[in-house]
This record gives structure tokens, C-alpha cells and sequence, in this order.
């Protein structure tokens, strides 16, 4: 934990240490930061303007010195420094490590994934020897694309992406200060051993079933798959039948992962490499991500 701790306040000790397979996922996933603390503000569009607003679009917002979004008077603005900073300050009070990985898309809808480690917080899926995490995910956008919303999800220690096949959300209020408000938020560490004692766990069990289940014709999974869930289409064109280029992404995603876990292809695998197609290519916004990822994931669990 000593050499954890290091390497998250000097990432650049990596490169003169020697390091376990834990400390080198840390040191790289805390590589990949979007700067999602961007300057914002309110202003009022008839100022601006010179000229009179209609009814619902009196207010502006202003992010990084853009206009992203044109809302009315009531509408209260939550600038990421709450709530972002509220998440990360009960993080440190409760003493629980994390490493984040945070998203910032054109200045106007932002997501940072808290990933707890701890070694009363890891489950290994043991058909696969592999290791997912606890994860809190929360989102909010300056556009309106997105809802600001907060909920549980898993990471797997092998890839960089997460899951987001939990339904416990991380309820929170807001209070108006003007055209500003501030986020109240329940206390994170009550909300975190609450989710390891019920959810967690009997997600994780979900897990190791899909585990125990190969997958015989790797290709014929990902079209089924694919197909039924109209992803995205898995021959390359009408007149070429071979796998199109995400549909390759795919097989070979789990076709690695098999060799690098020592495992033969199995659905827990199927699912992490359509997983990762979707929040690495797929061009959706995060609430359409975590609403796709639980019906990749309830279609497939139905296949164990």
C-alpha cells in the first residue's frame, strides 16, 4: 500500500520501481485524465445580447469560454468543482484509496469513475483468475445531454473499462444558491459497505456463471449477440461476409483476453469485449452507455 500510495501522489516513480501487476495497472489507468474542472459560469443572455430574451432561455452557460447551453431562469447550474470535488473530499475522509479515470467531451458533458481499491474489496471471478473492483461512477453535463447522476459499477483489473451493470444509484440533493447550486450528497462510505454486502456480491456470482460458460464458435456468438441487440452490423457489407471492423474488435478483444487469463472463451469474456467496443468506439453518450451495457449484459447472462 506504501508503494500505491507513492505512486498516486508521483505517477512518474513508475518508471525507477519495480511493481506488482496491481501497481502497474494504477500507475497506468491514472494516466488517462481529461481535465474535467473547466472554468464555467451563468450570464444573462439579455445582457449579453443587448436585446430581450423569450420566456425559458433568459441564461447561458458558459464553459471554458464557450456558450454550451441557453436554459431558463430556474434552471441551477452545478459546476463540476461541486460536485466532483464533494465526491472526492468524502473519498479521503473515509480514508478509502481510489484511482480515477475522468472524461471531458467538448467541454460540455463530463463522467470520472472512482475506482476503490482494497483488499476487502476485490472479488476475483475464479474461472478466469480475474479481479474486478469496486466502482463509482458520476456524471454531469453543462449541456444538458446528460442527467447528473451518480451510481455503482465494477472494474476489471485486467482492461480499463468499467461496468456499469449495478442498479444502485447514489442519491443526491441540490440547493439553490441563485443561479448556482450546490450538491448534497449521503455520506459515501455508509452507501459503499452497503452496496459489498447485498448488490455486489450477488453480481459477482452473476459473473462467475457467465464464466463458467464457454463459447464454442466465437464468431457465431458475437453475430448473435450483435444481431439481437442491433449493435452494430457483423458482415462487412452486403456483399462481403467476413466480420466488419467491430465485429473483429470484438472477437479478438475476447480471443486475447482468453490467452492472457489462461482461460478458454467464455460469456464473462463475450460480454467484457462488447463492453469495451462500446465505451471505447461506439459514439453514445454516458447515460445511452450505461443503459446499453445492462442489456448486453441481461442478454448474454441469459445464455449461461
Amino acid at each position: 500500500m506504501q508503494k500505491i500510495n507513492l505512486i498516486l501522489k508521483n505517477p512518474k516513480i513508475m518508471e525507477n520501481t519495480t511493481m506488482n501487476a496491481q501497481e502497474k495497472f494504477i500507475a497506468n489507468f491514472i494516466k488517462q485524465q481529461d481535465n474535467v474542472m473547466v472554468s464555467n459560469s451563468v450570464i444573462d443572455m439579455k445582457s449579453m445580447l443587448g436585446i430581450p430574451t423569450r420566456v425559458g432561455l433568459e441564461n447561458g452557460i458558459i464553459s471554458n469560454g464557450a456558450l454550451v447551453n441557453v436554459v431558463s431562469n430556474q434552471y441551477g447550474h452545478l459546476p463540476n468543482q461541486s460536485f466532483f470535488g464533494e465526491v472526492e473530499r468524502q473519498l479521503k475522509e473515509a480514508n478509502i484509496n481510489y484511482v480515477t479515470k475522468s472524461i471531458n467531451r467538448n467541454d460540455r458533458s463530463f463522467s470520472v469513475d472512482y475506482v476503490l481499491f482494497d483488499d476487502n474489496l476485490t472479488v476475483n471471478v475464479k474461472n478466469c483468475n480475474d479481479k474486478i473492483l469496486p466502482m463509482l461512477r458520476f456524471v454531469n453535463s453543462y449541456d444538458g445531454s446528460n442527467k447528473t447522476s451518480g451510481h455503482f459499477g465494477f472494474f476489471r483489473q485486467v482492461c480499463s473499462n468499467g461496468l456499469h451493470v449495478a442498479q444502485s444509484e447514489i442519491g443526491f440533493s441540490v440547493k439553490h444558491r441563485g443561479k448556482i447550486v450546490e450538491i448534497v450528497m449521503p455520506e459515501i462510505s455508509t452507501l459503499v459497505h452497503k452496496f459489498m454486502a447485498n448488490e455486489y456480491y450477488t453480481l459477482s456470482n452473476k459473473f462467475e456463471l457467465m464464466a463458467q460458460k464457454p463459447i464454442k464458435d466465437v464468431n457465431a456468438f458475437v453475430k448473435s449477440v450483435a444481431d439481437d441487440l442491433g449493435l452494430f452490423k457483423f458482415d462487412a457489407s452486403a456483399t462481403n461476409a467476413e466480420p466488419s471492423l467491430n465485429a473483429r474488435l470484438v472477437i479478438d478483444t475476447i480471443t486475447k483476453e482468453a490467452r492472457i487469463l489462461g482461460a478458454e472463451p467464455n460469456l464473462w469474456l463475450g460480454y467484457n469485449a462488447f463492453n469495451e467496443l462500446l465505451h471505447d468506439k461506439l459514439k453514445k453518450t454516458f447515460d445511452q452507455q450505461a443503459n446499453i451495457d445492462s442489456k448486453i449484459f441481461e442478454h448474454i447472462l441469459q445464455m449461461a
